[in-house]
């Protein structure tokens, strides 16, 4: 068995789950739009310029969770599945999730964005486990701050680090899939990285070092 680690937003999905629930968020007038809109936008271009300070972030992205109760959230998110992720699922990126599963490979996605936008999107693709970005909660409450390490360029490092305290796997017989240059501590990490329809300074990463490119689109 081995372990195929795959990014989420731009690789498993043809789009960005984060931004695309910050649009959804201003679109049913959960947040000011106009505000809203302006900021979400800043900091994905911050993100895919490679500077994106990610307690920055957190504190706008997550600020919004504390404001409903879970209930509402819950049913919220599940109009999000049905209007804004279902149509980023990718055929042929379940068709690559499903090579690993026959193999018998143990499927488990790694992604910046935050546990509760992701952790219905990974049971929807039916991978084995998630490592994302924890949002702290109290009473089943969130309380609108980040708790632990966040899930991002070399945090993912630390937190695949810490979960393998407890799954052992040779990292030098696992693959990680991903589209972002933010990810490269990692795709360093494992025998086989593999670039996902990459940006502009992954792709060149990859031609330099030989690693194999993916088109899922």
């Amino acid at each position: 068995m081995s372990l195929a680690i795959f990014d989420l937003d731009n690789t498993l999905l043809a789009g960005d789950s984060d931004h695309a629930w910050g649009e959804f968020l201003c679109e049913k007038g959960i947040v000011d739009s106009e505000e809203y809109s302006r900021a979400n936008d800043y900091f994905y271009e911050q993100y895919k310029n490679g500077g994106l300070d990610i307690y920055e972030f957190l504190e706008f992205a997550l600020r919004p969770l504390a404001k409903l109760p879970r209930n509402e959230l819950d049913a919220l998110h599940q109009q999000f599945m049905l209007e804004k992720v279902e149509p980023m699922m990718l055929p042929k990126a379940a068709e690559l999730l499903n090579n690993h599963r026959e193999r018998g490979d143990y499927l488990l996605i790694i992604t910046a964005t935050n546990r509760f936008v992701t952790g219905p999107i990974a049971a929807h693709l039916g991978v084995d486990e998630i490592i994302a970005t924890d949002p702290e909660e109290v009473d089943g409450q969130f309380t609108g701050k980040v708790s632990g390490t966040p899930c991002f360029q070399s945090g993912k490092v630390t937190r695949l680090n810490n979960w393998l305290e407890a799954n052992p796997h040779d990292l030098s017989e696992s693959y990680f899939y991903s589209d972002s240059h933010n990810d490269l501590p990692l795709l360093e990490q494992v025998g086989h990285p593999i670039a996902v329809n990459p940006d502009e300074k992954l792709e060149t990463l990859a031609n330099d070092k030989l690693w194999p490119v993916l088109d899922l689109r």
